[in-house]
């Protein structure tokens, strides 16, 4: 499992990357992860996914 820093950093990057598709992104390797049978990466995308949802909603504001 990711540390928070990481799960952060990790969601910074993807933003930074892909805008807002980010989460659709995060969504997709969490769904990846999922059928290949790696909950703990699974939970790790998860938790990136959950981090971009909140920074998006950030910047809506």
């Amino acid at each position: 499992m990711l540390d928070p820093m990481k799960v952060t950093e990790y969601a910074n990057a993807l933003y930074r990357t892909h805008g807002d598709a980010a989460e659709v992104e995060a969504a997709q390797r969490e769904r990846q992860h999922t059928d290949a049978g790696e909950p703990d990466q699974a939970a790790d995308w998860r938790r990136i996914r959950a981090t971009i949802r909140e920074r998006r909603g950030a910047l809506q504001s």
